[in-house]
């Protein structure tokens, strides 16, 4: 940096200054002093610039994608998972951005709000919230599910964080009252939360043999391959917003 090469040519004059004096002469003047305490109050000054500086246009949107085995990529290599093929997805389309797996299989959306601090880590700008499966799979009160999104949903926004919420679909075995009850949780802390909505995660993939592995759950590469086709505009979309929040 042109500051940096002009105080230390600066300082390297000091320097000889120093060394020409003649023999004998003990200590440095108070000019030199003065001289050599300015320049380095120049350099911590430029330190505190460098460091203390705000995101770069070429840094990437830094983006965590919170989320259970569904997003986690179980039984996939990590390139894989749903993170990893999105973030390509993006970059292939000059999209700066870097994607973390945030997933951890088996996950309730009461687990995901336990391991919230830790699982989002300071300098996140988006999160795509991807949980409860898991809880609709084991018949979790769509009241205590409601109740864990609402409150991820609140910590994030009070840590300026935006969220892309991701909705999900409950299993028919509980019967209509409950799969009514379930899925509108998303809908309504979507509006509550003024956060964008995409309805169904595994939208295009559910209950297709040909796109998931042999438990019938989790997406194969192929499915998750499917899974970022179809929410890549959403994606594209929420990213904009967070280039407007920038600006």
């Amino acid at each position: 940096m042109l500051w940096f090469r002009k105080l230390r040519e600066h300082l390297k004059q000091d320097d000889g200054d120093y060394c020409s004096r003649r023999a004998g002469s003990y200590g440095i003047s108070f000019s030199a002093i003065e001289r050599l305490t300015r320049s380095f109050a120049l350099l911590l000054l430029g330190a505190i610039l460098v460091l203390g500086a705000p995101a770069r246009a070429s840094d990437p949107v830094r983006i965590v994608v919170l989320g259970d085995s569904l997003s986690a990529g179980l039984g996939l290599p990590a390139t894989d998972a749903f993170p990893a093929q999105l973030e390509k997805a993006l970059k292939d389309k000059g999209v700066n951005v870097a994607i973390s797996n945030a997933g951890v299989s088996g996950d309730t959306t009461s687990g995901g709000l336990d391991r919230l601090d830790w699982s989002i880590p300071a300098g996140t700008q988006g999160v795509i919230l991807e949980l409860g499966a898991n809880d609709a799979l084991r018949g979790i009160d769509p009241k205590v599910t409601r109740a864990a999104l609402d409150e991820i949903l609140k910590r994030l926004k009070a840590r300026n964080i935006a969220v892309l919420l991701c909705g999900m679909v409950a299993p028919p075995n509980y019967g209509d009252e409950y799969a009514a009850r379930f899925s509108a949780i998303f809908s309504d802390l979507a509006k509550k939360h003024g956060v964008p909505l995409y309805p169904f995660f595994l939208e295009g993939v559910a209950a297709n043999a040909e796109l998931n592995q042999a438990d019938g759950i989790h997406p194969t590469a192929a499915g998750v391959t499917t899974i970022v086709k179809n929410i890549l505009s959403t994606v594209e979309a929420f990213l904009d917003t967070l280039s407007a929040r920038k600006t």
